[in-house]
């Protein structure tokens, strides 16, 4: 797949365009890739960074790193991707202006987005304007309950589960593994310890079933309480893997949220709590 940041960058195609933030690229972003796919033109989606409302003065938590969006878009077989800088500038943007020097310049002939899709300067713009520019638009009913806004309020209350239903996989922790304080290794559990990125929604404290690299996990969102700890963590113990995961790039799928963070009256007690984590991560299904 190529990655382009400006019209420029793409050599000349006829493509069918699928625009939009897809944050997440829950099921209904996924029909909007879909019908561009469907166009049997050279499949491209034209995306941004940062998301427009972070710029617009509303930030808002994300649930995929630009990275993560990237590969999702990659899988779905789009083959150019042009990832627009959402800034001050882009926002002036004119609507007709941007489907002129943005959408033509691409070689854009037909547009698939969802209903309701907005562009330009003060969002002026929609897809009745880009018909009567003449393109080709292709327009995706709203798939009921699936925005990215709706999966955020799941996932923040920790309803991974029915996040997962929507988003077609499921939700996701991604972070650069740091070393951290070695606890879980003393105690025969060794955990890959995330460095999350600050604009990645993280879902409430609590132990989490799930999976990486192709192994079970089992996922503490916390901040130790059993060792007085303050700082929030993101820590997976992989189940029957070996090897040494430091400085490396970990998406962590998220399945089932297993119970609240707790403090215990012994180590040992922590161990057969933690024992028991274990065992019902390995016996979790994988949702959606």
């Amino acid at each position: 797949m190529n990655v382009a940041r400006s019209p420029g960058e793409l050599e000349p195609a006829q493509r069918a365009v699928a625009i939009g933030t897809f944050d997440g690229l829950h099921v209904g972003h996924r029909r909007v890739i879909e019908a561009a796919l469907a166009a049997h033109l050279r499949p491209a989606v034209v995306t941004f960074d940062p998301h427009p409302r972070t710029t617009l003065g509303d930030p808002v938590k994300l649930l995929a790193t630009t990275e993560r969006r990237l590969e999702l878009l990659d899988e779905l077989g789009v083959e150019d991707v042009l990832l627009l800088r959402f800034d001050e500038q882009l926002a002036a943007l004119t609507a007709e202006a941007f489907a002129e020097s943005i959408l033509r310049a691409i070689g854009a002939v037909v547009i698939a987005a969802g209903d309701g899709f907005r562009f330009g300067e003060h969002r002026t713009g929609d897809l009745d304007l880009l018909e009567r520019l003449g393109f080709d638009v292709r327009r995706v009913p709203l798939v009921d309950n699936a925005s990215s806004s709706h999966v955020r309020r799941l996932i923040q209350t920790g309803d991974v589960e029915h996040a997962a239903g929507l988003l077609g996989r499921p939700p996701e922790v991604e972070g650069t593994v740091v070393g951290g304080d070695r606890r879980g290794a003393s105690l025969g559990f060794p955990t890959a310890n995330l460095d999350v990125p600050d604009e990645l929604l993280v879902p409430p404290l609590g132990i989490y079933a799930g999976a990486a690299l192709g192994h079970r996990a089992a996922v503490s969102i916390g901040t130790n309480p059993h060792y007085g700890g303050t700082e929030r963590r993101v820590e997976a113990h992989l189940l029957d893997y070996e090897g040494d995961l430091y400085g490396q790039r970990l998406v962590v799928e998220l399945w089932q949220r297993l119970r609240d963070e707790a403090a215990f009256e012994s180590e040992a007690a922590l161990v057969a709590q933690i024992a028991e984590d274990v065992q019902r991560a390995r016996a979790a299904r994988r949702p959606a």
